[in-house]
């Protein structure tokens, strides 16, 4: 199935795209990608500058990521939509592999349950990307002080789930293609945990775009990777945050096992 806009990419429980033609890792091939998401930005950019850069354009521009990757050559396998049909704001705890999870995300949850990510503020305040980022309600933290932030981020959560939006928390440090427990902080259940709010579990592979060895935005594409996403169902929080943040994991590691990434577990 092929998915011509946002709308019909949720319709089902599952989503998979395959190119007609397999591409090939190269300089051109991620030049051409790289063309494709400026092109993104820019436009939403614009709207954001002029405040018109609400949900709807939101997921357009996600879309238009996950439509660069696909004509980049990119395998797409996303699962468990229907654990995200939600009428109520959730925790979702993903695992962090690179910045394509961050761009295709509203475009798959967005739909079906408003959200908002946790960033960093310098996030923000980047030229072009900043008016987009800081228009879409995100809780920002500074990093800096660790207590003041954590305090901050307790704040405009309770704020975010009072407006009944959802929240995406990368638990691990940094980007990176390992799934490393003891990174892996209990920031997300916390939140859960404070405002009784359910948790979904979601594993990714996204290292179709690497991160780069020099700068680590500007990372080659490679259709040998594929994008795989799974939500898992949505769990009470237990009280337990250790135990809770064991369920998230064991959910990611299963899915890393089923998809052949066992050497990429790096336990305690």
């Amino acid at each position: 199935m092929v998915a011509m806009d946002y709308r019909s990419l949720t319709a089902e429980n599952e989503y998979t795209f395959k190119p007609a033609k397999a591409k090939k890792k190269g300089l051109f091939n991620t030049v051409k990608f790289y063309l494709r998401i400026g092109k993104v930005i820019f436009t939403s950019s614009k709207l954001g500058r002029t405040g018109r850069y609400d949900g709807n354009a939101w997921c357009e521009s996600s879309f238009g990521m996950l439509d660069a990757a696909r004509k980049a050559g990119a395998n797409i396998e996303i699962d468990g939509i229907d654990n995200i049909r939600l009428d109520e704001p959730v925790v979702y705890i993903s695992n962090h592999m690179s910045t394509l999870e961050t761009f295709i995300m509203p475009c798959i949850i967005y739909p079906n349950n408003k959200v908002c990510f946790i960033m960093k503020k310098e996030l923000v305040d980047m030229p072009f990307f900043g008016s987009v980022s800081g228009s879409r309600h995100p809780i920002i933290v500074g990093r800096k002080n660790p207590r003041e932030d954590l305090m901050e981020v307790f704040k405009q959560s309770k704020n975010r789930i009072d407006e009944g939006r959802s929240i995406i928390v990368f638990p691990q440090r940094s980007r990176s293609d390992k799934l490393n427990e003891k990174e892996f902080n209990t920031i997300g259940v916390k939140i859960a945990k404070k405002y009784n709010v359910k948790i979904v579990p979601v594993a990714v592979t996204t290292d179709f775009w690497e991160n780069g060895k020099i700068v680590k935005d500007f990372g080659s594409v490679d259709p040998s990777k594929k994008v795989r996403m799974s939500f898992g169902k949505p769990f009470e929080p237990s009280g337990d945050g250790n135990k809770d943040n064991r369920t998230v994991f064991d959910f990611i590691e299963s899915k890393f096992i089923e998809w052949g990434f066992t050497d990429r577990i790096v336990k305690k």
